[in-house]
């Protein structure tokens, strides 16, 4: 069977560029600039203000999709730089175990960075409101091709992240971020478009980008498996095993902090994925350490031996990996032990965390305000390309979005495109605030 090379799949060669970065400066590699072109990004900064898991929390201790970030990041650059250092004899001599953490961290920071306020709750939002406006006939999809169609019906965090990097950040529609094509397919969780995105609406790119992914697949010689679908880059598995560790974890001291689940069921479930309690931490229970502390001693252990069994299994499946075969997530391959703890911690998050009373009544709140704004936004977009003109209320909706405005001659599904990335981009906060003036609460100066 025919398999991905690793000189391919860590070359730096980036997406847009004319130049190629095979050269290290003194103290970066091209790779360590991804890093640093995220970072720096406006698109990444806002995600201190969007969602994890509790919307619009005042509480400091809980996470947002920034810190969640930033932590799935350190995960992941552990994760890379073990697996450099257990396979250092079948990678490129160039590639150091600096450069395979900070490709995967990059990933990491990155693999959000295109989910809408609200979180997943915002995704479901947008995606409701266009199958209504499908099933009442308003008109606004008639003119979209049926994969257009798909796309907005389908709208996917993960496709629209790929579009922020690609597309929409630093250097706009003419190659974005410029990221190297390691960091661009280890972010790559589903790469093919909407036509794969089978019942659970997965994919990882719009149609608007299909230039793109089709670009990145090539550099990285990765296995097609079909028109628009191609095998994960192997260190999308590292990205999203970082992701579920974090997620995991942290979802269970976030339900801590917020009183909906007690002490006692979290350091359990904790203790199982560490294998048992830390060196420190009978000590620290019998002097009466704060919970948070001991928690975090817990979650400590409980990382280190998720991150190291991850690395060792991925080095177990390298040959899996590379011929694009494998199946199961890399945690599903792990200790039994851990990959029960994992699924408890999951289990525990989807049936006491997700369903929490003020949760869910935010997240029902989430789907008026996207709607106002949808109604605003989309409405205008529509009446712009079918009728060449505005009405005042849609002009004052269009200067909102600046130098991003539709024009007439724009093809109406680029025209809805922009006002996603309008709407997509916003924190929670500046979505309620601006749904609320447009729905008649004025506030002055």
């Amino acid at each position: 069977m025919s398999q991905m090379q690793w000189e391919q799949l860590l070359a730096p060669v980036r997406l847009d560029d004319k130049t190629t970065e095979r050269e290290r400066e003194i103290g970066r590699s091209p790779f360590h600039k991804d890093f640093d072109r995220i970072v720096f990004s406006g698109s990444f900064r806002r995600l201190g203000r969007k969602t994890q898991v509790h919307p619009l929390t005042e509480n400091d201790h809980i996470h947002t999709r920034l810190t969640h970030s930033l932590e799935v990041g350190c995960v992941g650059r552990s994760l890379g730089m073990i697996v450099s250092e257990r396979l250092s004899d079948r990678l490129p001599g160039w590639i150091t175990p600096a450069d395979m953490g900070v490709i995967v961290q990059a990933a990491c920071l990155s693999h959000d960075i295109g989910n809408p306020p609200f979180g997943h709750a915002g995704e479901y939002a947008i995606r409701d409101w266009f199958k209504r406006a499908e099933a009442d006939g308003t008109g606004f999809l008639e003119a979209l091709n049926p994969t257009q169609r798909a796309d907005l019906l389908t709208y996917e965090g993960n496709a629209q992240g790929f579009r922020v990097v690609t597309q929409i950040e630093y250097n706009q529609f003419n190659g974005g971020m410029r990221l190297t094509a390691p960091t661009l397919g280890a972010m790559l969780k589903y790469p093919w478009t909407v036509e794969r995105a089978g019942l659970a609406g997965k994919f990882g790119a719009y149609q608007s980008e299909s230039r793109q992914l089709e670009r990145v697949a090539g550099l990285l010689g990765l296995k097609r498996l079909s028109d628009h679908a191609w095998c994960r880059h192997p260190f999308a598995w590292l990205v999203e095993a970082a992701d579920d560790i974090c997620y995991a974890l942290l979802d269970l001291e976030d339900g801590l902090e917020m009183g909906i689940l007690r002490f006692e069921e979290v350091a359990g479930v904790l203790t199982h994925i560490a294998g048992g309690e830390p060196e420190d931490y009978a000590r620290m229970s019998f002097e009466n350490v704060s919970q948070r502390r001991r928690i975090a001693a817990l979650r400590g252990a409980a990382m280190e031996r998720a991150v190291n069994e991850v690395a060792a299994t991925f080095v177990t499946h390298e040959q899996a990996l590379l011929e694009g075969s494998l199946e199961d997530d890399l945690l599903d391959l792990c200790h039994p032990d851990l990959g029960w703890g994992v699924s408890e911690a999951k289990k525990i998050a989807r049936d006491r965390i997700f369903r929490n009373a003020r949760k869910a009544k935010l997240e029902i709140g989430a789907y008026t305000t996207l709607g106002i704004l949808l109604e605003a936004f989309i409405g205008a977009a529509h009446e712009l390309h079918f009728t060449g003109q505005s009405s005042f209320k849609h002009q004052r909706v269009l200067a909102l979005i600046g130098e991003n405005t539709p024009q007439t001659q724009w093809p109406l599904y680029d025209s809805y495109r922009r006002m996603l990335d309008f709407i997509g981009g916003m924190t929670d906060n500046f979505a309620v605030d601006l749904a609320q003036e447009m729905g008649g609460r004025l506030r002055g100066e």
